[in-house]
């Protein structure tokens, strides 16, 4: 089966396409064992505990990442650049567990897939 690799470079709010990243994922951990969800850019955005969707009038979906672990979707890394770029701890809470990666390790481990999607 094919590594298929998820990544989020969107905030969450704004657009649509965190949440249809992430019903495309949980839909392909239907069918496919080892798939990888990649956050970078602003998509780091997306595992924020603090969000407040209701002060812009927008659905909430950041507590759904909850369930990839029925698909058994494990494999989370989050950019470390990244965060730091946007005053982020590396320490925050977050709506999933993740896998902290730099630059280059994030590019070593994303190679390993075969499939790669963009959201």
């Amino acid at each position: 089966m094919n590594r298929v690799a998820f990544i989020f470079t969107r905030a969450p709010h704004g657009s649509s396409a965190g949440r249809e990243g992430l019903d495309a994922a949980l839909a392909t951990g239907a069918l496919s064992d080892d798939i990888g969800l990649f956050f970078i850019g602003d998509g780091v955005l997306q595992l924020n505990t603090q969000q407040q969707p209701e002060a812009i009038e927008s659905r909430h979906y950041a507590p759904t990442f909850g369930v990839l672990a029925l698909y058994d979707i494990e494999h989370c890394y989050l950019c470390q650049e990244s965060l730091t770029a946007r005053g982020m701890q590396v320490d925050a809470a977050r709506v999933m567990d993740v896998t902290l990666l730099s630059v280059v390790e994030l590019r070593q481990t994303l190679a390993g897939y075969d499939r790669i999607l963009t959201f």
